[in-house]
């Protein structure tokens, strides 16, 4: 498959000599490095969130039934807030 990619001119000289001292072609230096970049994101580990939970049994009795204002409110009470 042919394409077109477009390139800095300083990129683009680098890799001219880059692969003129190594008696090799622009196509095999692209290959190489597409080859390259895919198979190091394939290796890198995933992201993963450590479980933040914590023990307990919930909210205490007076606050099972209350709304997000009222817990906003009671967290806050006398703090400024």
């Amino acid at each position: 498959m042919k394409t077109t990619i477009e390139l800095p001119d300083a990129l683009l000289a680098q890799a001219r000599r880059y692969v003129a001292s190594r008696n090799m072609t622009m196509k095999a230096l692209i290959e190489q490095g597409l080859r390259k970049v895919m198979a190091e994101k394939q290796m890198a580990p995933k992201f993963t969130l450590r479980d933040g939970s914590v023990k307990g049994n919930g909210l205490t009795p007076e606050f099972q039934n209350a709304t997000w204002e009222q817990l906003r409110d009671a967290i806050y009470e006398g703090r400024g807030g």
